[in-house]
C-alpha cells in the first residue's frame, strides 16, 4: 500500500481538528511529520490538537517548532502568534506578532492580534493603538470594531465603546460580539433597557456565548430584576465554569431576593475557591456572607491581583513640602441622593478651609438632585471625571497636587480602585465606604474606632489603622425628619402589635440571621416584622422562608422606598430595631437612631459586623450591643415583653441624640482633620505609615 503523503495527513488532521477528534489530528500529525520533521502545518495541527487534549506545554513546543520552521511567513507567524495568546503564552505571542509585522509592516490581522495581546496583558492604551491601525488597514471588518469596543469598555470609556459597537453592527448586524459588547457599553453608560436589548440580540446570535448570558446577566441586575438576572448568570457559569467571579456575582444577585435553594453549597464552594486563591467574588459580596476576617482579606487581595493590580509607570511622586493647607481630594461615584453624601455632607460643609482645601473627584452620574448642589457647593473644586481612565485622574490628582486621597468606594458599586492603583496621592485612605480591608499595599490608612478595629484584629488589615474616639461614622445632623404623623394602618402594620423592623438591605438578611428573627416572633405574641422591599420577590420569597420555620407569613410586613425625609418620619412607628450579622446596619442604624429608633445588635469579628455597635457605643447606648446570637434573642424578647424597659431606653436615646458624639459633626470633623494632620506630619517627616490614635478634641 502506498504510504500517505505529508500533506494529506496534514488535511485530514486538519478535518479531524475541526470535529474535535484532537487523538486522530495527533497521530495524524505526528506521521506527517515522520516523513517531514520541518513541516510547520504540520507541527501548527499538532498544536491544535494538543490545546484540544489540554496537553498546554506539549502544544508551546509544537507552536515553538512551527514558528522556527515558518520564519520568513508573516501569515504564519500571524497565526502562531493568536495560537500562543490563546494559551497565555505572551512573550512568545508577541515575539511572533512583531516577526510577522516586520515580514509585512501594514499587516491588518497581525496588528489587530497584537491589540488582543495587549487586552490580555491589561496594556489597555495600547491595545487601542493597535487596533485602531488595524482598522485603518481593514476598515471594513466588523471584528476589528467589536474588538475596539471591547478595549474601550475595558477602559470604562463607554461612549466610545458604543460608537465602535455601532460601526461594528453597521458591518455586521449578526455579530454576536458586536452586540454583546455594545450591551457591556450601554451598561456602563447606565442605559440599562438598551442593555438588555442589545445582549438579548447576542443571546440570540450565539447563545452558548457566556458572556452574553452573564451581560444580559448584568443589565438585568441594573434593572433590579433580580431573578431573570440570576437566570442568565447561571446559564453563562454552566457555559464558562471557570469564569472569573461569575460564582460570587450569581450567589449576590439570589441574595438580592433572598432565594436561598443552594446557599449552604454555593457559600460552601465560594469559601473553598477563595482559600485556594481563586476568583471566586467580589469581597464587597464576601463582607455579607462571612465574619472571617482571614478570609475576606484573602478575597480582598485576590481580587487586587486581577482588577486592580499596583501600577508603577507613573513612578513614585516628588517629595512634597508643607504648604498652607493640606489638600483633600475625596474620590466618589455617589455624589448625590446617596446613603454615603446623606452622611457626609455636612462634614464637607465643616471642613477648616483656613487649614484644608477640598477637591472632590466624581466618577459618578450627575444627577442634578439637592445632594449633588449642596455638595459641589461645599468643596473647593469639584471635577466630573467619569470619562477619564484611572491612569489619567491620577495623573491630574498628582498635577493638582492632592496630599491625602481618600476613596469613599472601595470595593463597592461603581468603585475606580484603579485610580489608586497608580498612587493618585502620597497618603491614600480607605474610608466609609467599604467596611474591610482592601487587601493592596498602595491604601495607606484604613479610618475606624477602637470597636471596629481591635488591636488584636489589625493583622488582617492591609493597612495601618486611623483610629478615630467614639465612632469613626461621620453623620449629617442636618438631616431633616418629615413632621408627617404616618399612621400604622396607612404603613400596613396592626395597630396594637410590637412591630420588631430591619430596614437593611436584603442582600445582608442570610439564612441564619432570618432564623434568629423567627425565633424572637416565635416568643413575642402579637408581633410583626417590618422589612425593607427592594423588589416584590424577595417578599415573596421571605414570607415562604416564614411559613417553612412555623411562622404566620402575614406577620412578615414590606415597606417600599420614599424619601429621605418620610423614610426616617416612618420609624417612628417601629418599636424596635433588630439588626442582621454578619453585615451590620450602617447608614441604616445611624437613620434609626436620628429617628428615635433604638437598634440592638450582635457584636462580630469584622468591621462590617461590628458597626453598629461602634454607633450604638457613641449614641450613649452599649447596653443594645450583644455579645452573641443568643443574647441578642433573649434581649428582644425581653424589650419586647417589658415595655417600660423599652420606654426607658428610648428616652435615653432622646436625650444622648444632641449630647452624645455620634451625631456631633462639628466635633467629628475637627476629630478627622486631626487624623489627616497627623497622616500628613508623618509623611513630611519622611516615616512609614503606622497605625494612629486621635483623642477626642471636645
Amino acid at each position: 500500500m502506498q504510504t500517505p503523503l505529508p500533506a494529506h495527513c496534514v488535511n485530514k488532521a486538519h478535518t479531524a481538528n475541526i470535529a474535535g477528534e484532537y487523538n486522530i489530528a495527533v497521530k495524524l500529525c505526528k506521521q506527517a511529520l515522520k516523513l517531514a520533521p520541518t513541516m510547520p502545518e504540520a507541527w501548527y495541527n499538532l498544536s491544535i490538537a494538543l490545546v484540544g487534549l489540554g496537553k498546554r506545554s506539549e502544544a508551546i513546543h509544537a507552536l515553538e517548532k512551527t514558528r522556527s520552521y515558518a520564519a520568513n511567513s508573516a501569515d504564519a507567524q500571524n497565526s502562531i502568534g493568536l495560537q500562543f495568546i490563546q494559551l497565555d503564552a505572551y512573550p512568545e505571542a508577541e515575539q511572533c506578532l512583531m516577526r510577522a509585522l516586520a515580514l509585512k509592516p501594514d499587516y491588518a490581522f497581525a496588528h489587530s492580534n497584537l491589540g488582543k495581546l495587549r487586552e490580555r496583558q491589561k496594556r489597555f492604551k495600547d491595545a487601542e493603538a493597535s487596533i485602531r491601525k488595524a482598522i485603518q488597514l481593514q476598515p471594513g471588518l466588523a471584528p476589528m470594531h467589536a474588538n475596539l469596543g471591547a478595549i474601550l469598555n475595558a477602559q470604562l470609556n463607554y461612549s466610545a465603546a458604543e460608537t465602535a459597537c455601532h460601526q461594528a453592527i453597521t458591518l455586521d448586524a449578526q455579530s454576536p460580539e458586536a452586540w454583546c459588547n455594545l450591551g457591556s457599553a450601554l451598561f456602563g453608560l447606565k442605559r440599562h433597557e438598551e442593555a438588555e436589548a442589545a445582549c438579548r440580540t447576542a443571546v440570540k446570535l450565539d447563545a452558548k456565548s457566556p458572556e452574553a448570558w452573564c451581560n444580559l446577566g448584568s443589565a438585568l441586575h441594573g434593572l433590579k430584576q433580580y431573578q431573570e438576572a440570576a437566570e442568565c448568570l447561571s446559564k453563562g457559569l454552566k457555559l464558562n465554569p471557570a469564569a472569573d467571579f461569575l460564582l460570587g456575582e450569581l450567589f449576590h444577585t439570589r441574595m438580592k431576593i433572598c432565594d436561598w435553594q443552594s446557599f449552604a453549597n454555593d457559600l460552601s464552594r465560594i469559601v473553598k475557591k477563595i482559600e485556594q486563591g481563586k476568583n471566586a467574588a467580589n469581597p464587597f459580596i464576601v463582607l455579607a456572607i462571612t465574619g472571617d476576617l482571614a478570609l475576606q482579606r484573602q478575597a480582598a487581595e485576590t481580587w487586587a491581583k486581577v482588577k486592580a493590580p499596583e501600577q508603577l509607570n507613573l513612578g513614585s511622586i516628588p517629595k512634597r513640602c508643607r504648604g498652607n493647607k493640606i489638600r483633600i481630594g475625596y474620590y466618589s461615584a455617589d455624589y448625590s441622593n446617596h446613603a454615603t453624601t446623606y452622611l457626609m455632607a455636612e462634614l464637607f460643609e465643616l471642613h477648616n478651609k483656613d487649614n484644608f482645601e477640598l477637591i472632590g473627584f466624581s466618577f459618578g452620574p450627575d444627577n442634578n438632585d439637592a445632594m449633588r448642589k449642596r455638595v459641589v457647593a461645599a468643596f473647593d473644586q469639584f471635577i466630573d471625571v467619569r470619562e477619564k481612565s484611572g491612569k489619567a485622574i491620577a495623573q491630574l490628582s498628582r498635577e493638582m497636587g492632592i496630599d491625602i486621597a481618600v476613596d469613599l468606594k472601595g470595593y463597592t458599586e461603581d468603585c475606580r480602585s484603579d485610580i489608586f492603583s497608580y498612587r493618585a496621592a502620597p497618603i491614600q485612605v480607605n474610608y466609609l465606604g467599604y467596611p474591610g480591608t482592601m487587601g493592596v499595599n498602595y491604601i495607606d490608612y484604613i479610618v475606624a474606632d477602637p470597636v471596629l478595629i481591635p488591636a488584636k484584629n489589625q493583622h488582617y488589615y492591609s493597612e495601618k489603622i486611623a483610629y478615630l474616639p467614639n465612632s469613626y461614622q461621620v453623620n449629617d445632623a442636618r438631616r431633616k425628619i418629615s413632621e408627617r404623623i404616618f399612621t400604622r394602618e396607612e404603613l400596613g402594620l396592626p395597630d396594637n402589635a410590637f412591630v420588631f423592623s430591619c430596614f437593611n438591605n436584603n442582600h445582608k438578611i442570610i439564612p441564619s440571621t432570618f432564623n434568629s428573627w423567627m425565633r424572637i416572633l416565635k416568643q413575642v405574641d402579637n408581633s410583626v416584622l417590618w422589612l425593607f422591599e427592594e423588589n416584590p420577590t424577595v417578599a415573596e420569597n421571605l414570607r415562604k422562608e416564614a411559613q417553612v420555620r412555623g411562622i404566620d407569613p402575614s406577620r412578615l410586613i414590606f415597606a417600599k422606598r420614599m424619601p429621605l425625609e418620610e423614610h426616617l418620619a416612618r420609624h417612628r412607628v417601629a418599636d424596635l430595631f433588630i439588626d442582621t450579622l454578619p453585615y451590620n446596619a450602617h447608614t441604616t442604624a445611624s437613620d434609626a437612631l436620628w429617628a428615635g429608633l433604638p437598634v440592638l445588635t450582635c457584636l462580630g469579628e469584622a468591621f462590617a459586623s461590628r458597626v453598629a455597635a461602634s454607633l450604638l457605643n457613641a449614641v450613649g447606648l452599649p447596653e443594645l450591643v450583644c455579645a452573641n446570637q443568643e443574647g441578642f434573642e433573649k434581649l428582644a424578647v425581653e424589650l419586647a415583653t417589658h415595655p417600660e424597659q423599652l420606654a426607658h431606653i428610648k428616652q435615653k436615646l432622646e436625650q444622648n441624640k444632641l449630647t452624645a458624639p455620634l451625631f456631633d459633626t462639628p466635633l467629628f470633623t475637627k476629630n478627622i482633620e486631626q487624623l489627616y494632620v497627623e497622616m500628613f506630619e508623618r509623611y513630611l517627616s519622611g516615616n512609614q505609615p503606622e497605625h494612629l490614635y486621635v483623642e477626642s478634641r471636645n
